[in-house]
């Protein structure tokens, strides 16, 4: 588990909304662009790594209960999109990383992936 901040700072991340949430503990880590994907495979709790910026990607990780957002490749969001994360208490972030690059500094700093290999897990596969 990795707190909020130190995952900014660790993917020198510029912070959107959600400055109270700063300390928020993260269990997991997912990414994708494919909000499909987020809502079968995360786990509530997660850190959601994302260059899709729209207001479906707020919408959804409400749906899921993602604890924070971060937009890869330098990604930014509207206003729109800061006032609904504002209102779902769910923290926006943005990194100059790619996604590939900003899991792999995630990973490699020991944040646990929530997706597709916890499905793995139960069949050795």
């Amino acid at each position: 588990m990795m707190l909020l901040s130190s995952i900014s700072e660790i993917l020198q991340c510029e912070l959107f909304s959600g400055k109270e949430q700063f300390n928020l503990p993260i269990e997991f880590g997912c990414a994708s662009d494919l909000m499909s994907d987020v809502l079968a495979f995360s786990q509530s709790g997660a850190l959601l790594l994302t260059g899709l910026v729209n207001i479906q990607t707020i919408q959804t990780a409400h749906i899921a209960e993602i604890n924070a957002v971060i937009f890869v490749r330098g990604k930014k969001p509207d206003s729109k999109m800061i006032a609904l994360a504002t209102e779902k208490k769910i923290p926006l972030l943005g990194t100059r990383f790619s996604m590939y690059e900003a899991c792999g500094i995630l990973y490699k700093t020991g944040l646990v992936p929530t997706m597709e290999c916890l499905k793995c897990e139960g069949d050795n596969g």
